[in-house]
Parts: C-alpha cells; structure tokens; sequence
C-alpha cells in the first residue's frame, strides 16, 4: 500500500532509482569489505597469502550463479521481491561472516553471500530501465553504478578505522545490519512496473531467452566486460595487501589510497551517462578509449613505490577503472530491450563476473611467486586490454524498446 501511493507521486522514479541505489551500494559495500580487512582476517583465522583469494573468489563465484538466475527471476516474479529479498539474505551472511569460527566456514560464508548479493544488480538494472525511458537511461545508469565506487569508497575509509578501534568482525557485523535494514525499506517503497501503469505490478511474463544466446553483439559486451572487471575488482580485491606487502605502505595509508581511486567516479560516472545521452552517438567507441587508457594506468601504477606517489595516480587509474561500466551497462538495454532488460542484465553480468572469480586467485598467484607489484599490475591490465580489442566488433544500434 505505501509504494503504492507513494507510486503515483511525481518522480516517483527519482524514488526507485534512490533505493535501487542504496541497495546496489550495500552489496557494493560488502564486497569490497573484504580488500581492507584481508589482511586482518587472514591473521585471524590462520590462512596464507595466496589462500586469501579463495575468500574472494568463493563471493564471486556465488555472485555469477546469482546473477544468472537472479536476471531471470527477476523477469519472471518482479524485481521489487528479487532485490529486497536478494540484500536481506545477503546482509544476514554478512552478519554471520563476523562470527566465522574458522577458514572453512569464512569460504562458504562468502560462497553464500555473494550467492544472493549479484541478484539485486539486475533487479535494479531492471527497475531503472523500465522507470527511465531511453532519452535519460544513461544518466539514470550512471547514477546507479556509482554504487560500485561508493561502496569502495566507504569500505577503505571505514574498514581499516574499525578493525583499528574494535576488530574486522565489527565492521562486518555492522554492514550486515545495515544491508538488511536498507531490504526492508525497498520491500516497503519499491513498486515493479513503469511511469504511467495503473497496476500494482507487471504482470508475470515467460520470456523467451533464447534470441539472447544468439546475439553476437551481447556475447562480444558479455566477454568484453569480463576483461575490464578482470582489472577493476582485481584491484579492488589486492590494491590493499599488494600495497601492504609489497611495498610497506601502512593498511590505513593503503585505505586512503583506494578510497582516492573510487571517489572520483562518484562524479564522473553520471557524467560520463549524461555526455552521451546528449551526444547521442553510440557508447561503444567511447569504452575503448576508457579501456585503453585503463591499461596504461595500471602499468603505471605497477611502477610505483611511495605512499605519495600512490596517493597522487589513485585518482588517475579509478578513472579508467570505472568510467567503462556506465556505457557498458547502459548498452545492455539497448541490445536486448526493456522485456528481456533483467535476463540480458544478469547473464551480461555473469560473464563479466567471471573476470572477478578467476583474477583474485591469478594476481595472488603471480605475487608469490614473482614477489613483483609490476608483474601483478601487468597481469591485472591484461584484462582491459582484451576487453578494448573486443568492443572494437560490437556494432553501436538504437535502443530497442
């Protein structure tokens, strides 16, 4: 009753796209918990340098299946239910997380809470489709996915502060509660359907995913995406311990340096959407050019050394580390239409994914048993890179309705 009445005000949407926003910022959030408290849990619970990968990777793994089946869910029952339901899940494992006994149960805990987080992406892709028609829908994507770098941002200024002042448990437990908190406000004020729908909800459709699998175009996004994820969350997940390890850079210097390189997509990132909204001359071209100069920024940054000179570049490489994703994401839609938006979202977002479950264990690979930061940033920029040559055979098409 209350997203109901609350449905029928003006810019009402502006309302979904905040929630949608918060909860995609929660799970973002908790994700990248894990890069500045790495260090402190493995010392807990007794696990190695390479072993801390597994942690990572066990999330992303659970966040691939999550997005594939999460994407079809939510074409077929509503986002509104998937995205509530998803982050109440997701945040009661993060709550659990901070009472891990041991390794063990710390793996599988991740493996859970990733299996729900990586619903709620395209349940709020979905939503912020269908409220947005395609004239804003780049500006209303940039928006939603400043959540990735928010919720880094928040995480290394935040996490390393707790586990100094209390332990790496509080801060979990903390974020856990707060996740579920923010599940019940969208299952409270959250409504499926667009502007100008009388009903409730979209009726329960079947779609028909297959003309998806033939899409060559999707395919070429879904594998391009995987590469420059490969660079971004590879940083996210090691930037921290491969500072903290291999160059003797403090955890909460290491914090402030990874928060520099997330602050500044918070701005760009609706930016980058609105610029092309406006110009109205495809997406494709202009995320070459942010993986290209993503590529060289990670070289760079594998030359350094200092504090200083990490906390000058950080800005720098966020740029290129996240000003992709609003023209990748935006592109779906516009591939697939709004009908098929959810399943296109969590299938283009699983293949992208696998570059997040496949590089923690890699790079972590590479550092010990090269003990070099250039080797490990060479190998993160590997992914970018494949990724620009790949966009190159996307062909850029209007938006399908």
């Amino acid at each position: 009753m209350i997203a109901r009445s609350l449905s029928r005000a003006p810019g009402y949407r502006w309302v979904v796209l905040l929630l949608c926003w918060a909860s995609f910022t929660m799970t973002s959030l908790d994700r990248s918990a894990w890069g500045p408290a790495a260090v402190a849990v493995g010392e807990g619970l007794g696990v190695s340098l390479a072993g801390l990968g597994v942690f990572a990777t066990a999330y992303y793994a659970g966040y691939v299946i999550s997005n594939v089946a999460g994407g079809a869910l939510t074409d077929r029952v509503g986002a509104r239910a998937v995205l509530s339901g998803s982050l109440l899940v997701a945040g009661g494992g993060m709550l659990a997380f901070g009472s891990s006994p041991s390794a063990g149960a710390g793996i599988a805990l991740q493996g859970l809470i990733g299996l729900f987080a990586g619903a709620d992406y395209s349940a709020g892709l979905k939503l912020v489709a269908t409220w947005f028609p395609g004239r804003e829908r780049g500006t209303a994507v940039g928006v939603y996915l400043t959540a990735t770098s928010l919720g880094t941002v928040i995480a290394n200024a935040v996490v390393p502060r707790l586990i100094g002042a209390y332990d790496w448990q509080f801060s979990y437990r903390l974020f856990g509660i707060v996740s579920m908190a923010v599940a019940v406000a969208c299952a409270l004020f959250l409504r499926d359907g667009a502007a100008g729908q009388a009903g409730w909800a979209v009726r329960a459709v079947r779609p028909d995913p297959r003309p998806l699998l033939a899409d060559r175009d999707l395919l070429l996004l879904g594998l391009a995406g995987f590469g420059a994820l490969w660079g971004t969350y590879g940083f996210v997940t090691w930037s921290n311990t491969l500072m903290i390890k291999g160059s003797g850079v403090d955890p909460v210097t290491a914090g402030t340096v990874v928060v520099m390189f997330a602050v500044v997509a918070v701005v760009c990132k609706p930016l980058v959407g609105l610029a092309t909204d406006l110009m109205g001359k495809g997406r494709r071209q202009p995320a070459i050019g942010v993986l290209l100069y993503f590529v060289v920024a990670l070289l760079v940054f594998g030359q350094l050394r200092t504090p200083a000179e990490f906390l000058v570049a950080a800005p720098f490489l966020g740029l290129g580390a996240y000003l992709y994703s609003p023209l990748l994401v935006a592109m779906v839609p516009d591939l697939a239409g709004i009908r098929l938006a959810g399943t296109a979202a969590g299938a283009a977002n699983a293949l992208w994914q696998l570059g997040s479950v496949t590089v923690p264990v890699v790079i972590g690979a590479v550092f010990q048993a090269t003990g070099s930061f250039g080797a490990a940033f060479a190998a993160l920029a590997a992914g970018p890179l494949a990724g620009a040559v790949l966009l190159c055979f996307v062909r850029d098409r209007d938006p399908v309705p």
